[in-house]
C-alpha cells in the first residue's frame, strides 16, 4: 500500500453501546425476550436494538445506552474515554472480545441488573474490510495502518486495526471522542488510508 493509491474509507462514529449475552437478556428483560430491531448497521447481519439498558458504577451512572446485536456469546460495554471518567472506571483499549483483565460494572434493565466483572473496553478503532476488499488494498487482518481525516480539525489516527472477514463491508470505526478530535461528522466522514 502506498499515498499514491489514495485510499478513502467511509469513517463512521460508534457512540456507546452493549452487546448482551442471552443469559443477560434474560436478567435484564426476562426470560426469553426478544430484542426488537431499531435498525441495521453497516456491517452485514448488524443492528441497533431498540431495548436499551443503563452502565452504573459507584461513581456514576449513564443512561439510555443502546444494544447492538446479534446476541453474542459475552456481554461487552464498549464506552469513549469521556465517560469513562465519568464512571471513575480505567478501561484499557481492546478488540472486541478481548475481555480479560478489563473493568466490570453494573447493567440495569427493565427486569433486573447484572453485575459485570469484567467487560467494559474502549474499542480498538478500526477498518472493516472484506476479503476481497483487503485482497484489493494488500491489506491483512490485525494490520495497523493510519487514516487521515481532512477538514478544519484535520488528524492523523495511527494503530487503526484492519479487520478482515469474507462479509464485513469498508468502513472505518471510531468513537465519539475520536470523532470530536477530528471533526468528523456527516459532511466531514471520508477518510484516506496514508500509510
Amino acid at each position: 500500500m502506498t499515498k499514491k493509491k489514495n485510499i478513502k474509507v467511509e469513517v463512521e462514529v460508534s457512540a456507546h453501546h452493549v452487546h448482551l449475552s442471552r443469559k443477560d437478556v434474560d436478567k435484564l428483560f426476562g426470560k426469553n425476550y426478544e430484542l426488537t430491531v431499531f435498525h441495521p448497521l453497516s456491517q452485514p447481519g448488524e443492528f441497533a436494538e431498540n431495548e436499551k439498558v443503563s452502565i452504573k458504577t459507584k461513581a456514576g451512572i449513564l443512561e439510555n445506552v443502546r444494544i447492538l446485536g446479534p446476541i453474542r456469546d459475552y456481554t461487552q460495554v464498549e464506552i469513549s474515554k469521556t465517560e469513562a471518567f465519568k464512571l471513575k472506571l480505567n478501561p484499557v483499549i481492546r478488540e472486541s472480545g478481548d475481555l480479560a483483565g478489563t473493568p466490570g460494572a453494573t447493567l440495569i434493565g427493565p427486569k433486573g441488573q447484572v453485575a459485570l466483572k469484567q467487560g467494559v473496553i474502549l474499542a480498538y478503532r478500526h477498518i472493516h474490510a472484506s476479503t476481497l476488499q483487503a485482497k484489493k488494498y494488500n491489506l491483512k487482518h490485525g494490520k495497523l495502518v493510519k487514516v487521515r481525516i481532512p477538514g478544519p480539525r484535520a488528524l492523523v489516527f495511527e494503530n487503526v486495526m484492519v479487520k478482515v472477514r469474507d462479509n464485513y463491508d469498508w468502513h472505518m470505526h471510531i468513537d465519539t471522542d475520536e470523532a470530536d478530535a477530528a471533526g468528523v461528522d456527516r459532511e466531514n466522514n471520508i477518510g484516506i488510508l496514508i500509510g
